[in-house]
Order: C-alpha cells, then sequence, then structure tokens
C-alpha cells in the first residue's frame, strides 16, 4: 500500500468517528450523498491515487465533454454540430473548475439539452415513420456505425440521417422471417422504449454517467460506479446474490421475466413463468409499490433483499389480457449460485488421426471470480480452489493432457491469478507490479506443490483480458504451457483498486453509502519476462483463424489508454526437462487448418467482415437485402449440410460441474444437458416456430487445441523415451 492509500485509510477512519459524535438524524439515511461531495472526492481520488498523477486541467476538461457527449449519443444522431459548438464554447475548458467546486450544473444542463434532441426526434419518428414504408430512392444506403463521423450540421441533415436509418430499421424487420409483428409496430414501440428509458433517468444517473465519463478520460479501466453498479461487480465477482432467481428485461414499462435460474426460490416455486410481467412489489406484509415506468434496475433493487425475507409480487401474464387479472405471488428471498460463470471441466474420451484411443481435459475459465468481501472463517468464493477440485478429479480420470479455455475471461482478481498460477508451477515470481512512483512489487507464487504436472494448452482470444493475461503470461514465460488462439490477448495491463467512495466524504448530507465506488487504476503490471501486457497482450505460440482476432477488439482500439513499457526481468527456472516443442507444434497445426473445412468457413467469414465493416453501408433497396439474406442463409444450409455428411468425430464428453466432481460415475454432458429445464417459448411463436431440427455446431479452435495438446503430449512422452535411451 502507498503512503498515498495509507492517507486515504487515515481520512476514511476519521470520517466514520465523526459520525457517531452527530445526531442521528444528520445523516439522512437511506437518501443519496449531496453530489457535489461525490463530484470532489472522484476528482481528488483521481488526481491523487491514479496511475497518471495528472491533475484536473483544461486539457482534461475537452476530454471530458467529448467524452461524455459520446457517451450521451454514440451513433451522433442526435446533438448537432450547433450543439456541440456550443457545449465546446462554454465548457471545453471549464469542467474542470466546476468539478473541483463540486458543481455538477454541466452534466445536468447538457443531459437536459439531449433530452430534448431525443423527445423531439421520437416525435418526428412518430410522425413521419408510416410514410418511410414506402421503397428508399434508388442508390439509397444507410451508414451502419457513425462513431467515427462527424454530427450532423443542422436539424435538416439530421432528418436525413434519420429517414435512412428508419428505412433500415423498417427493412430488417420485414427481412426477419420470425417476426411476430408488423415492422411499424416493432419500430414504433422500440422508439416507445428510447423515450421511456430517458424519462426513467433521474438526476442520480446523470451525475453517475458524468463521473463515469470523467474516470474513462484518465484511462479506460478507471470506472465510477453507482450503488446498483457497485453491487451488481460484487455479484459478479463472488457469483451469488440474494433474491427470487429471475433474469429481468424492461419492455414496453414493465419488468418482464426472460428466464428462471435453475434452483433458485422463483423456479422452485413453479408459479412465475417466463414471459410474465411484474406490475408492483411489496416488501413482506408491506403496501405494494407500483412498478409499471420505474427504471428496470431500481425494480431490481426492491425485489432483492436479505436471506430468508419475503417480497410479493403483482404479476400479470404473457399476453396481456385484462389488467384486472393479476395474480399475487410470494416468494422467500435466498442466495443464489450463479453456476453458468463457475469453473466447469470436461473428460475426453477420443480417437487421434493414427487410431489410437487418448483421455484429455478441458477446463472452462469464464472469469478469475473471487469474494472481495470475504469473512474470516467462512469458505469464500475462490477460482484457484474450485479449479483445484476439477483439476483433482481431471487427473484421477487419467487424462493425457489438458487445455484451459480463457478465450471469454476478461479478467477478475489479481491474487486468484497468482494463485491458480502456482497450481502449474513449483515456485517463483508470477507477475510484476510497478505503481505510481516506481515502486515494483513481485507477487510470487511460494507453494512448490503442483496440481498438475502434464502437457498443457492455454487457449485465448482478444476477449482474454487482465487476470486472463497474468496467468497465460506466467505459464508461457516458465515454459510450462502452449499458448494457442487469436494474434494476441485483450493488452489490459493494468491494475485496478475498487475505493468506497463512503470512506472519503464528509459526514453530513445524505447517505455515505449511497456514494457508490470509484474503480481505479493504481499500478501497471509485468510479466516476469519485464514485458507489459498493456497494448500488447500476451501473443500466442499457435495463432488460429477466428473472428474475434480483430484489431479493433482491444486496448490498442480504446481511447486513453496507458503506454507500452518494461521493466527488469526476473530470474526464472523453465519448466520440464526439455523445452516445449513449438515449432513443431505450430508445422503440426499450420497443416491441419490448411486442409480443414471448418477452418476454410472461418476464413471466408473473416474476409466478409472485413469487406463489410471497411464498406460500413447497407443498401436500402429491399430486392439487393433479401439477396443478401438468401445468399447468407444458403451459405448457412450449404454448410450444415456438409457437416451432416461428414463422419462425426469419435468421442465422449464427460461434463464435470463443482455439483458432481465428487460423484463416482462420470456423466455424459449430453445427459446432463437433456436434465437441463427447457425455455419457455416466448409468446406468441409456438411449436411450429422451432427449427424442425437442431443444426450440428462445430467449434474449430476448440478441435485444434485438442489436436495440439494431442500432439504435445505425443512429443514429450517421445523425447523423455529418447533423453533415457542415451
Amino acid at each position: 500500500m502507498t503512503n498515498f492509500f495509507r492517507t486515504l485509510g487515515c481520512f476514511g477512519a476519521l470520517a466514520v468517528c465523526s459520525a457517531g459524535l452527530l445526531p442521528a438524524k444528520a445523516a439522512s439515511e437511506g437518501q443519496p450523498p449531496d453530489a457535489g461531495q461525490v463530484m470532489i472526492s472522484v476528482a481528488r481520488l483521481l488526481e491523487q491515487g491514479h496511475f497518471r498523477r495528472s491533475p484536473l486541467s483544461d486539457e482534461i476538461s475537452g476530454r471530458l465533454l467529448r467524452t461524455y457527449l459520446e457517451n450521451l449519443d454514440y451513433n451522433r444522431l442526435y446533438f448537432t454540430q450547433a450543439d456541440v459548438d456550443l457545449f465546446e464554447g462554454k465548457y471545453a475548458t471549464e469542467l474542470d473548475d466546476y468539478i473541483l467546486l463540486g458543481n455538477p450544473k454541466p452534466a445536468y444542463e447538457i443531459q437536459a439539452v439531449y433530452a430534448k434532441r431525443v423527445e423531439d426526434r421520437v416525435a418526428w419518428i412518430k410522425e413521419h415513420l408510416p410514410k418511410l414504408e414506402s421503397p428508399a430512392p434508388a442508390g439509397a444506403t444507410v451508414e451502419l456505425s457513425r462513431q467515427k463521423s462527424p454530427w450532423p450540421k443542422d436539424a435538416a441533415e439530421a432528418d436525413r440521417l434519420w429517414e435512412n436509418r428508419l428505412r433500415n430499421e423498417l427493412l430488417q424487420e420485414k427481412l426477419d422471417e420470425s417476426a411476430v409483428d408488423p415492422p411499424l409496430t416493432v419500430v414504433e414501440r422500440r422508439y416507445r422504449q428510447v423515450l421511456r428509458n430517458l424519462h426513467g433517468l433521474d438526476r442520480e444517473d446523470i451525475l453517475n454517467g458524468f463521473l463515469s465519463a470523467l474516470a474513462y478520460v484518465y484511462d479506460p479501466h478507471s470506472e465510477y460506479l453507482g450503488p446498483s453498479e457497485l453491487e451488481n461487480f460484487e455479484i459478479g465477482m463472488k457469483l451469488s446474490l440474494v433474491g427470487i432467481g429471475a433474469v429481468l428485461r424492461s419492455e414496453d414499462g414493465y419488468a418482464r421475466i426472460m428466464d428462471l435460474v435453475a434452483g433458485g426460490p422463483a423456479q422452485v416455486d413453479g408459479r412465475l413463468k417466463v414471459g410474465d410481467r411484474i406490475s408492483a412489489v411489496a416488501q413482506g406484509d408491506g403496501e405494494f409499490v407500483d412498478v409499471v415506468d420505474m427504471k428496470l434496475d431500481k425494480v431490481v433493487e426492491m425485489i432483492r433483499g436479505g436471506k430468508g425475507t419475503r417480497v410479493r409480487l403483482q404479476v400479470l401474464g404473457a399476453s396481456g389480457g385484462d389488467p384486472a387479472q393479476r395474480r399475487v405471488i410470494d416468494l422467500v428471498r435466498d442466495e443464489i449460485k450463479l453456476k453458468d460463470q463457475e469453473a466447469r471441466a470436461e473428460v475426453i474420451d477420443r480417437k487421434r488421426a493414427d487410431g489410437r484411443s487418448e483421455r484429455l481435459g478441458w477446463i472452462t475459465l469464464p472469469s478469475f471470480y473471487a469474494d472481495l468481501n470475504r469473512t474470516r472463517g467462512r469458505e469464500s468464493t475462490s477460482t484457484t480452489r474450485d479449479v483445484s477440485r476439477l483439476l483433482a478429479r481431471l487427473k484421477q480420470e487419467g487424462i493425457q493432457g489438458l487445455v484451459i479455455d480463457l478465450r471469454r475471461n476478461g479478467g477478475g482478481s489479481l491474487e486468484e491469478a497468482v494463485n491458480l498460477t502456482g497450481l502449474f508451477i513449483r515456485s517463483g515470481p508470477v507477475v510484476q507490479a510497478k505503481d505510481s512512483g516506481g515502486d515494483i512489487k513481485v507477487s510470487r507464487d511460494g507453494n512448490p506443490t503442483i496440481a498438475y504436472e502434464g502437457p498443457m494448452v492455454v487457449l485465448t482470444s482478444r476477449l482474454s483480458a487482465s487476470a486472463s493475461e497474468i496467468f497465460a503470461g506466467a505459464l508461457q514465460d516458465y515454459g510450462r504451457a502452449v499458448i494457442v488462439g487469436d494474434e494476441s490477448t485483450f493488452g489490459k495491463g493494468t491494475v485496478q483498486t475498487m475505493l468506497e467512495l463512503a470512506r472519503f466524504l464528509p459526514p453530513i448530507g445524505g447517505d455515505p453509502q449511497k456514494a457508490g465506488a470509484l474503480k481505479l487504476t493504481i499500478q501497471q503490471f509485468y510479466r516476469v519476462s519485464g514485458d507489459s501486457t498493456q497494448l500488447r497482450g500476451v501473443l500466442s505460440d499457435i495463432r488460429l483463424p477466428s473472428l474475434t482476432d480483430n484489431p479493433e477488439v482491444g486496448e490498442a482500439a480504446m481511447k486513453h489508454p496507458l503506454p507500452f513499457d518494461e521493466v527488469q526481468a526476473l530470474r526464472v527456472d523453465p519448466i520440464g526437462e526439455t523445452p516445449l516443442p513449438i515449432q513443431e507444434l505450430q508445422r503440426l497445426s499450420e497443416e491441419r487448418v490448411r486442409k480443414s473445412r471448418e477452418f476454410r468457413y472461418v476464413l471466408e467469414d473473416i474476409q466478409r467482415l472485413k469487406e463489410r465493416l471497411a464498406l460500413n453501408t447497407l443498401p436500402l433497396d429491399e430486392a439487393a437485402r433479401r439477396q443478401q439474406r438468401d445468399e447468407d442463409k444458403k451459405r448457412r444450409e450449404q454448410r450444415n449440410a456438409e457437416r451432416k455428411a461428414a463422419k462425426p468425430p469419435e468421442e465422449k464428453i464427460y461434463a464435470l460441474t463443482l455439483d458432481n466432481v465428487e460423484k463416482p460415475e462420470l456423466q455424459l454432458a449430453s445427459e446432463i444437458e437433456a436434465l437441463k429445464p427447457k425455455p419457455t417459448p416466448e409468446p406468441g411463436k409456438g411449436a411450429e416456430d422451432e427449427p424442425e431440427e437442431e443444426q450440428p455446431t462445430y467449434d474449430a479452435e476448440r478441435v485444434e487445441a485438442l489436436n495440439i495438446v494431442s500432439d504435445l503430449a505425443t512429443l514429450l512422452r517421445t523425447a523423455r523415451t529418447a533423453s533415457r535411451n542415451r
């Protein structure tokens, strides 16, 4: 901990102690704290605690204004250039002064102009939309992404942009073969929802957006989180929440049930159905509060609560009908584990190309989760503990090689990344972290025990970030695993800490617990090789064709990233008797990829995607779009026919979860999938709308990763035999 954070800790402690000396009514429990105090606290933390150590300035003010405008109107469709010029003239060099004075007026003023532009545009849409169902003029196109385009210079130019945008939306709905409602109805409803969402914002939401933009201009991973966002962040880290286990979506003013979590109170009770709409919520025996047109996060906040407490829901059926025909459902809240985000594994029995049988292991790790508020004496959520259990069973089953899949792993706990690395190396440094003063701290694995010593591949993508990059980079530096996947990982080489603002606010003017938190970048991390992963990521030893391998994805494509740099390398002892045979593995993989039907499909799709992104337009001619849709459909059907005609791989896949990892018998993944509750069809769709037969799916990267780890096992075995025979 730096001196700065020790100072912050002392200030926070003083604030808490002082609160006890005030009359009880001084702290307005339940009321949000003063916006100005929150703003000043966030600004001071960024100035003094961020890795950059940059004071607020006119330059930061200008960047903040641009970021705030782009966040509000990311496709540059509502504001005009005249609006932007007005804001630039008024605030481009002044926002820093407003912030340090604790005056949020610019945030509210800009939001008010934005709200007026949206209201005017939705009224315009209501008037003009029916006329836009007629065919578009010859040669008309729509711009797909306007994030790099100029703002429309005036209302007339904005009208022309909107005409093409709306024609495109109507055409998309017309070409959707699964659509239930007419295109006009769908698009009208969409913009009614836009207006409803806008009107659901309160001053806290506006301040949240402004402070998030302020944090972003320091770097893309510093972030202000309001109370509900902080709660959701903690839920995502510890993979559990207390509630009823319902997934909600805002639709036509109602909170609609989209899914029920297996084993949650709502699913076990059985009365709440997918598609039901919640119209009111009551706590225990209290009065119902109407939630129609209420912001979704506020509805969610009312439904969540303490374990063992009661909540009553007033519910309307999925298909509308008489609003008087409401049902009241009372449920007892309970802790719900987010099982789909836990580590899971597979035992894969398959035949090699030479006909030999082999057994391989696969671990999918969605994130590096951990309970950040763990209580002493209580077993807390831990990625490392969960993976240890899975590894023990995989070893028991006699796997000959292991793949760890991090393709969708955006990171998480730094401590868990270090601890997980320790399962695969004897001991030694894992990662270096440098603070803004240049001090470097080395995080080490001190446990010489190895949980798994066999052949190993780590499968990554451009979406593998942060803690994933620490783990993959360390195993690569130790020569412990072969890194396979996209050209590189995301390229996030920074460390954040979560600072709850209640510690830094004066004990007056509202409930400090509702001040939210600042996720603040305080360090940059480096591999034991001395390289940072910042901007560059972890380069794959073996690169595979992939749709995610896009330079527009990753840290280098974001605004305001920290620069790449290096520190001194640390000495590490490579693992294994012989170096990993990377070149031979590359040769074998390239040969398979060249012959692979599935990778040919991927390469075709990559080329088509590049062309469409470069063009950034779509024709508004119905015949041309219908032809494009039909060609895409024909291509999919042809590929599926080829897949069905091909000989299926000879393999059996057994699924291991944290629930069944200790059971004596392995369970086939297909059997477990068949036991899962089937989702209820959406209202308006019946059995006749479902596809007649499930289409075959194929994960080319997965198959090739298994081939690579199989090759690795064979080559290492051959090298060991040759070494013994010398």
